[in-house]
């Protein structure tokens, strides 16, 4: 029998039921071998489906809602949005709708609402595609939206949440003055910021200068905090919560001697993977960043926080996460930052990262930093790197990046960056 997908398509399903029924990260469900079964296309088909699918969720629910009179159990639900985004992206009917009434005639508890889906199914097929394109892009849960808006106002909240639907392109940092040459070989573009970003990538290990560690995928957006930290030959140079290692790796690049700390061995043992690969050095430790003693010429610290500027490559958060745990992530972030300061050098610079949205894991975590810490400073007008706009300069003297910042160019991840000076 012919393939048709039923595999990839019920592991999407699945995927989601983890993410909106028990709230984890898309992260945990495939660490914890979800699709490990599947063969790499449909392990590849399975994730992809599942990430259009929450991108696009709000969508499909209000599609979905006109021809739905209650709504179903979530493995139900889930499979008729899977196939909803499916439909409205131009897929052939005939196929999916087959493939979801094969998916759910088979389930043990389900099986009996296999004539709902294909009901359902046929009416988004033929209605789905126009509606979709005319509906707005999706919000983000009140949660996370309210708070966000409120920093950063609602015409530039609408602004970031289009560049979340809209997902983010492949970036690489490559090896020092090699980016032109990789962005031609590669069909790319080099960024204004030296990074290069890829529209349609495919598989990241079968590309050319993957073998040869020529390059390493790391966001555009989260290549600035090391260029901003600007390490020199010979330094010694601190990476405080270093995987997945891209930092480390630039800064061993830019000559200096790196210590890359993390407390995951796993996510630790891609960062040596990684080193190996691309034949750069660096120390590393496995090792609670707050228990770490000694003394560095300039530290790295890129904080545990709430995400919230990765939700672009990362839409499963909003809706496995709820916001009650970013109270424990900020008074870590300080109690880090304060740890970072006591192994910093006399006459040493800090520089002090979050991907996070959210003020209180940057600009206000910085200002209150400044107010323990006599001894540190900031530079609200020293020289920013190559492609960063002056105009991303706050108030208190750090960067602050957005997903709505570069809409030609396909956006970035939204950033916090200080540059820390200690007396």
């Amino acid at each position: 029998m012919a393939d048709t997908g039923v595999q990839a398509r019920r592991s999407a399903v699945y995927v989601l039921d983890q993410i909106l029924g028990e709230g984890r990260l898309m992260s945990e469900v495939l660490a914890s071998g979800a699709l490990d079964r599947l063969d790499p296309a449909d392990r590849a088909r399975a994730q992809r489906l599942a990430v259009e699918t929450l991108r696009g969720l709000e969508r499909a629910d209000r599609i979905l809602s006109k021809h739905l009179q209650k709504t179903p159990a979530l493995t139900v639900h889930n499979a008729l949005r899977v196939g909803t985004v499916e439909l409205c992206q131009g897929a052939a009917a005939h196929g999916v709708v087959n493939a979801f009434v094969q998916l759910v005639s088979g389930h043990k508890r389900f099986g009996k609402l296999k004539g709902l889906v294909n009901a359902v199914l046929r009416k988004v097929a033929t209605q789905g595609p126009d509606a979709w394109d005319a509906l707005r892009a999706p919000r983000l849960p009140k949660w996370l939206r309210g708070p966000l808006a409120q920093a950063w106002g609602t015409e530039a909240m609408g602004a970031m949440e289009q560049a979340h639907f809209a997902g983010a392109p492949l970036d690489l940092s490559c090896r020092a003055g090699d980016a032109a040459h990789w962005a031609k070989t590669l069909g790319g573009a080099v960024l204004p910021t030296g990074s290069v970003r890829l529209a349609d990538a495919g598989q990241v290990s079968a590309m050319e200068g993957y073998a040869e560690g020529a390059w390493w995928v790391q966001d555009a957006a989260a290549a600035i905090p090391a260029q901003m930290l600007a390490p020199q030959k010979g330094e010694r140079v601190l990476d405080l919560c270093a995987a997945p290692g891209g930092k480390t790796m630039q800064m061993s690049a830019m000559g200096a001697e790196v210590t890359a700390v993390d407390l995951s061995k796993g996510r630790m043992a891609r960062v040596e993977e990684n080193l190996g690969r691309t034949g750069l050095n660096a120390e590393v430790l496995v090792q609670d960043a707050l228990t770490l003693e000694g003394e560095w010429d300039a530290i790295l610290l890129d904080a545990p926080c709430s995400a919230t500027g990765t939700i672009r490559r990362h839409p499963d958060l909003p809706h496995a996460k709820d916001g009650s745990e970013f109270g424990d992530l900020i008074a870590l972030q300080a109690q880090m930052l304060d740890h970072a300061v006591r192994l910093l050098k006399s006459g040493g610079r800090l520089v002090f990262c979050t991907c996070s949205l959210l003020p209180d894991e940057g600009e206000v975590q910085i200002e209150d930093a400044l107010e323990r810490h006599p001894a540190l400073s900031i530079d609200p007008t020293a020289a920013l790197p190559a492609g960063v706009d002056p105009a991303w300069r706050t108030s208190e003297g750090g960067v602050r990046l957005r997903p709505d910042f570069w809409p030609e160019l396909g956006g970035m991840d939204g950033f916090y960056i200080a540059v820390l000076h200690k007396a």
